[in-house]
């Protein structure tokens, strides 16, 4: 019997059961879903289930670091640029590429608006605080930087403001008439807006 749940247990991934809790958190809620629910959704056991995650807020903790990849690859980015002015140069292209990011993950976006306060108690958990740390560290290196004009960093900082606001509030604030596709264009024109070509 160990054996059998141990063979299906690796017929799923990680990703795959991660899909799963991302679609019925967004259906029913982190609350009202069960682990036995996502392993039924998957057609695996709770064992099999276990294997890779022991707990639900495991779910819910993988998830959460699929956002902060997405900002981590921005960030690598701009490590790999030489200096100041490509830095400031390239950062509206990289805010254009975090849009369509989000665009593509909207079920991820959707999760992280309709799930906060289970979100927030991730705050005690060591791997994201180190995690936190890490990204909010970078970013302020980036934005502390001196060799960089003042004027350059405060826009830097408003248009990455204005982007995660503008995109967050989504359907819910903005309502179900309108499209993620419609709020998406006007960020990228406040952006534009900010950084009006040369």
């Amino acid at each position: 019997m160990e054996q059998s749940t141990a063979r299906r247990s690796r017929g799923i991934t990680r990703e795959q059961i991660l899909d799963v809790a991302l679609e019925l958190f967004n259906e029913r809620g982190y609350d009202k879903t069960s682990l036995r629910e996502i392993a039924e959704r998957l057609g695996v056991t709770k064992a099999a289930l276990y294997y890779h995650f022991e707990r639900k807020e495991d779910l819910l903790l993988g998830l959460h670091l699929r956002l902060h990849a997405l900002g981590r690859e921005i960030l690598d980015d701009l490590d790999a640029l030489e200096d100041e002015r490509q830095i400031v140069a390239a950062w509206p292209k990289l805010l254009d590429r975090f849009i369509d990011e989000v665009l593509a993950n909207r079920d991820l976006f959707r999760f992280h608006q309709r799930n906060e306060r289970a979100l927030h108690s991730l705050g005690d958990n060591e791997q994201h605080a180190a995690e936190n740390d890490d990204l909010a560290e970078r970013f302020r290196r980036f934005l502390g930087n001196p060799a960089i004009p003042l004027a350059d960093r405060v826009r830097m900082t408003c248009s990455v403001t204005a982007l995660l606001g503008g995109l967050m509030a989504g359907e819910e604030v903005y309502g179900d008439d309108v499209t993620m596709d419609e709020v998406a264009s006007h960020v990228r024109a406040v952006i534009r807006d900010l950084y009006p070509p040369a």
